[in-house]
């Protein structure tokens, strides 16, 4: 499933970038594994490897159409799609009610 996702997002970064010369690419699958790599010239880089059981690690960047240098690197197991980028948003603060309560309720269990 993850390998499949993978080539599906390299070929729409070539479809994407149809102007774009390829300056790297590597495509290896091993019975182990694999190594996947696309860089091209402009700025549109992946790359990603694989294990056996499903496991990938990767990181995908590009230069948004605003000049913003984007880069995801992300991880894929058993605990499913991580992404880490500056630009993803993230939950605000857990306000301090909140955090008061939790507290309260850890230190005073309920009855069972």
């Amino acid at each position: 499933m993850f390998k499949i996702l993978l080539v599906c997002a390299l070929a729409a970064l070539v479809v994407a970038n149809e102007n774009a010369e390829v300056k790297e690419l590597v495509n290896d699958v091993n019975p182990d594994g694999f190594n996947s790599k696309l860089v091209l010239d402009n700025g549109v880089a992946s790359s990603a490897t694989g294990d056996v059981h499903g496991n990938i690690d990767g990181v995908f960047e590009w230069l948004s159409p605003e000049g913003v240098h984007v880069r995801v690197a992300y991880k894929a197991d058993e605990n499913g799609y991580q992404p880490q980028s500056d630009l993803l948003p993230t939950p605000p603060p857990i306000p301090e009610a909140i955090l008061k309560a939790i507290a309260y309720i850890q230190a005073n269990p309920g009855k069972n």
